[in-house]
């Protein structure tokens, strides 16, 4: 009896220990703080891949790590330069084979608030799975991880640091594994929002003087019903790609005169084979965009000023060639003088959150 009662009192405590310690581990699980503005609401997250500390410090060293391509010198962060605002300085991307790419990596900032992902696939709506298009994909080619994956975990099972690392992220795995690698990558770009340019101040937080005189006048120029940037680059944002999936042809080129886009670089068709897609984009934020040249989906153009006179003209095949039949109907043109082409690249710069791109928290963990 008095065994049965000595059993009962050591499982009793045993039974304490577990429950603090899975309060423990639910805890750290649980303690990522968004620190955005109270008008802010923090981003979706999957339930299978909540926040917390320990993940995104991980996924953030992940993302500027070069051993997660096969080679080992190609990481998230070549074509996502944090002082690009996590874009990057040429008009295409490069792959680890030296392909040239057809299109221009997307800055990062506030990605998480889009319900698609990249230029123009709607069927990519998470971080998770749009990290395996870089890494194994092979059309074309970035970081070329395929064929290379017992490499990858082999070097962060041995690492010194890393095992640890991944166990703090995720206790309840023994091993490591890409679907962690993954997961991780994506707790930390969900991070990667930019809400704090002089324009916010102005905007939303009662700060008259944050942005000049000039910045103001472009500002009703955005707004205006006759040059309608804000129909597409819309809300806190900048973008219309955060509620349904939205794609738009702009009319940059206009190939056939029917409105086809060079090969390869046919947007949206690409995915649907429906003629009336035919170089449609996801609408890009305009947060940080005058750090983020050069622009549009090929980097084919190199300055604002060049942005606004393609939308001026209706598109930069009205310019070349002619008008495309394909192009959004609100891409209709517009006359601007060069005064106020100043006034409104002048607004856009405003745009611009040095606290985003100088905070050490989101910028390379080892140099």
């Amino acid at each position: 009896m008095r065994i049965d009662i000595q059993l009962s009192v050591v499982l009793f405590f045993v039974l304490i220990l577990r429950s603090q310690g899975e309060a423990a581990t639910q805890v750290e699980q649980n303690d990522w703080q968004w620190n955005l503005p109270h008008d802010v609401e923090p981003p979706f997250v999957p339930e299978n891949n909540p926040m917390s500390s320990a993940k995104v410090e991980l996924g953030r060293e992940l993302f500027f790590d070069s051993n997660l391509s096969g080679a080992g010198y190609v990481s998230c962060s070549t074509c996502h330069l944090p002082e690009k605002s996590f874009s990057e300085n040429r008009k295409v991307s490069v792959g680890i084979t030296g392909e040239f790419h057809t299109r221009n990596a997307l800055s990062l900032v506030n990605t998480a608030y889009m319900t698609t992902l990249t230029w123009a696939d709607p069927n990519i709506t998470l971080f998770e799975e749009q990290a395996k298009v870089p890494m194994f994909g092979t059309h074309p080619v970035e970081m070329g991880t395929l064929g290379y994956e017992n490499k990858v975990l082999n070097f962060l099972s041995d690492h010194p640091l890393y095992p640890d690392k991944f166990k703090a992220a995720f206790p309840e795995r023994d091993t490591i594994d890409f679907e962690q690698v993954f997961m991780a990558l994506g707790a930390y770009q969900r991070t990667l929002i930019s809400v704090n340019a002089p324009y916010d101040q102005y905007r939303y937080y009662g700060q008259k003087d944050a942005i000049s005189e000039a910045a103001i006048k472009g500002e009703a120029l955005f707004f205006s019903k006759e040059l309608g940037c804000s129909g597409c680059h819309a809300g806190r944002h900048f973008s219309d790609a955060t509620g349904q999936p939205s794609f738009h042809n702009t009319g940059l080129y206009n190939v056939d005169k029917k409105g086809s886009y060079p090969q390869g670089e046919q947007g949206l068709f690409e995915v649907t084979n429906v003629d009336s897609d035919k170089g449609k984009f996801r609408t890009p934020t305009l947060r940080n965009i005058e750090l983020s040249a050069p622009y549009m989906h090929d980097g084919s153009i190199n300055s604002l000023e060049e942005v606004i006179r393609h939308y001026a003209a209706g598109g930069r095949s009205a310019i070349e060639t002619a008008a495309s039949p394909l192009r959004d109907a609100r891409i209709s043109g517009f006359e601007l003088t060069q005064q106020e082409t100043y006034y409104l690249i002048a607004f856009l710069k405003s745009l611009t959150d040095s606290s985003y791109v100088e905070n050490q928290q989101r910028n390379a963990p080892f140099q």
